[in-house]
């Protein structure tokens, strides 16, 4: 449906008036209009510019009833459209303009800010890409599509256990911090301004302004890992756990360290049981942490650690999703942990994984790392697929949806006053959704009922960055 536009102002101030739609606010859908300004590229306060300043939007955009989301954030990329971050590549300004390629292109599915994902590798390449792939959204050019939050790096501080499709010959186990600043390059986790005295850690946009690394995936049951968390947190790095063999106990001591996610939940870890939860486990009610008997102070509660979920359908049957979203539906982030086969043929691909020539195939919508005999190799969907997935397998809401890729994981990324939200003075990344419905014979929903009928799909109609319309459906 394109969007019906009028003028509104004879003078030209940047301001657009989006009108007639619903505005997702917390767990609902409002009727409600919302100003931008691609002059600053935030939302502004209506009402302050209507009635105090006088102001007049340059155009109105009626929106006929369409929903307007804060723009998506992805936690779990590690590339698209034939561009792998992980590309040891010889000609690194080849490697910043398909990065530059794929930022636009990947605006188009609603993701307007992501954390690149570098898996394990060797050290020299950490260091060759990890500065190209740090927050880059200062300049706040629109037209640039999807901007870095800070990279994240998966690896390789693993568990060879639970290595996925992780080469085992390149995973390594961190002894002190040096370890961590010998593999990843000191100036790419530590800011110039960092100081070890410091008592509370850096505000997350002075952090991620500074280093390129803004999460760390790791096992915390090896070496000093759970030691070393602290020192990262210090440093406004994000320690999530993963690719791990980490009992509830080991779990549990690195999200009191200071972890605050789980990379990919259930996948590449000790799975659930009933004397042993595992990192499943830290999901639950938060347990008093025990005082010193002569302690005044009032205990003190560990705080649950977010969690990211593959929803394509291929790492997690239905009925887990639903499982771990009632375990902790404050903490799910959706996360499609795409490879660079995202919008490619099928198709044999090259990876760079550690030492050594590996290919990835492509068959339809699964990735398998060749020769390993069916191992899942990341994922070839994208957000919006997992969004309409989650909604029909747990039935929640289209609000309580959406949150899963805006609210929550601007709250995980420590950015919630200036993304996933729709608040005065946040960034104008947003995403104009409709609704449709779609009849999937033969498709089972999260009880394992047969659905013969239709599901409501909600899909990209327009994509908005720094209030400037990047992408519209239908339009070249």
């Amino acid at each position: 449906m394109p969007s019906r536009i009028r003028s509104a102002s004879p003078r030209h101030n940047g301001i657009t008036k989006l009108t007639n739609c619903r505005l997702l606010r917390g767990d609902e859908l409002v009727w409600d209009d919302v100003w931008v300004s691609s002059v600053t590229g935030t939302i502004i306060r209506s009402q302050s510019a209507f009635y105090d300043e006088l102001i007049m939007p340059d155009e109105v955009v009626d929106l006929g009833g369409r929903i307007v989301s804060p723009g998506f954030i992805e936690c779990q990329l590690n590339g698209a459209y034939g561009f792998n971050f992980s590309t040891d590549a010889d000609d690194m300004a080849q490697y910043a303009k398909q990065l530059r390629d794929l930022n636009k292109k990947l605006a188009q599915t609603g993701v307007t800010s992501y954390i690149p994902t570098v898996t394990s590798q060797a050290s020299q390449l950490y260091k060759k890409v990890l500065p190209y792939l740090g927050p880059s959204g200062a300049s706040r050019r629109a037209h640039d599509g999807a901007e870095s939050l800070g990279a994240h790096v998966e690896g390789p501080f693993l568990n060879p256990s639970k290595n996925g499709v992780h080469n085992p010959s390149i995973l390594r186990v961190a002894s002190s911090f040096s370890d961590l600043e010998d593999m990843y390059g000191a100036a790419n986790i530590t800011p110039s301004s960092f100081s070890s005295s410091a008592s509370e850690p850096p505000d997350s946009a002075s952090s991620s302004g500074s280093i390129p690394v803004k999460m760390i995936t790791a096992a915390p049951e090896l070496g000093a890992m759970t030691s070393l968390i602290p020192a990262l947190a210090a440093r406004g790095i994000i320690v999530s756990i993963g690719h791990s063999e980490a009992t509830y106990e080991e779990a549990s001591a690195a999200v009191s360290a200071g972890a605050t996610m789980i990379t990919h939940l259930f996948n590449a870890m000790r799975p659930l049981h009933h004397r042993n939860p595992g990192i499943f486990g830290v999901l639950g009610v938060p347990e008093p942490q025990q005082q010193p008997p002569q302690s005044q102070q009032p205990q003190q509660h560990r705080r649950r650690p977010y969690f990211g979920l593959i929803a394509d359908g291929i790492h997690l049957h239905p009925a887990t999703v639903k499982i771990a979203w009632h375990a902790h539906p404050a903490g799910l982030i959706l996360v499609t942990d795409a490879m660079h086969m995202v919008g490619l043929p099928d198709g044999r691909y090259p990876w760079t994984n550690g030492e050594g020539e590996h290919f990835i195939v492509k068959r339809g919508n699964v990735l398998e790392l060749e020769g390993t005999g069916g191992t899942i190799a990341g994922s070839s969907t994208t957000l919006i697929e997992c969004v309409n997935n989650f909604l029909h397998w747990t039935g929640a809401s289209i609000p309580q949806a959406l949150r899963t890729v805006t609210a929550t994981p601007a709250a995980m990324l420590g950015v919630q006053t200036r993304k996933g939200c729709l608040d005065a003075g946040a960034d104008a990344d947003l995403v104009v959704l409709s609704e449709r419905q779609v009849l999937r014979e033969g498709e089972k929903d999260g009880a394992g009922e047969a659905a013969g009928m239709a599901r409501t799909e909600l899909v990209v109609d327009e994509v908005w960055k720094f209030g400037v319309r990047i992408f519209e459906r239908g339009r070249a």
